[in-house]
């Protein structure tokens, strides 16, 4: 129970930070101001709770982790089900700070959802199958017997803002299933909901492709 509450309150913080960042503040710190609020709360957050859950905060790095051997399987389902739960409410949270101005005429809008837009879908796959990859291959060597564990959550979190600062713009920047799904239950664009397949396949598959890489080309032979 503890290492679910970790995964929960987790989740619930790089929901909040990040996705806080980007509806409440994004007009005013702009494409950068968010990246970094997302690195922010993994980093701060890897740090505080990491060491009770392994700090996933994220569906795709639950399986990547299980496809490269350093999680068990069994809890898979546990893990991504408290984690959309974290998300959920850190979502619950954002929209009643939104929708409280004094006026009470703030459109939600995409709040903070993603979608690809001007892009094509082809497009928003590959970006998120190939960061979603270099994102798992970063927490796996990060956090390996081999590194220098004390700064895995520095390498993580600013692998995370350099994520967001290259696709911001082409799908808002997912990696993160529970992250897409929180967003798109509460956003009025209708795209939020009927394009969110695209934020759990493609974050899976990246993920899925990492471990694979990681446990048969990449992983020495002192497994931790």
């Amino acid at each position: 129970m503890k290492k679910l509450f970790a995964e929960f309150l987790g989740t619930f913080v790089l929901v909040l930070f990040g996705c806080g960042a980007a509806v409440l503040a994004g007009k005013h710190i702009g494409f950068a101001g968010i990246a970094f609020a997302f690195g922010l709360a993994v980093f701060v957050m890897a740090y505080a709770v990491g060491h009770i859950s392994g700090g996933h905060f994220n569906p795709a790095v639950t399986v990547g982790l299980a496809t490269a051997g350093r999680f068990e399987w069994r809890g898979v389902v546990p893990y991504i089900l408290i984690q959309l739960i974290g998300a959920t409410a850190a979502a619950g949270v954002i929209y009643i700070i939104a929708t409280g101005v004094a006026s009470g005429t703030v459109n939600v809008g995409t709040f903070a959802a993603n979608t690809y837009g001007e892009y094509t879908m082809i497009a928003a796959l590959i970006t998120e199958i190939v960061l979603t990859a270099v994102f798992l291959i970063v927490i796996l060597g990060s956090t390996a017997k081999e590194a220098f564990r004390k700064f895995a959550g520095a390498a993580i979190g600013l692998a995370l803002t350099a994520i967001h600062l290259v696709s911001i713009p082409i799908t808002n920047t997912s990696v993160n299933p529970a992250r897409s799904t929180s967003q798109a239950l509460f956003a009025t664009d209708p795209a939020a909901i009927s394009q969110l397949w695209v934020f759990w396949i493609a974050p899976m598959a990246g993920a899925i492709m990492a471990g694979l890489v990681w446990k048969y080309f990449l992983e020495t032979k002192n497994k931790q």
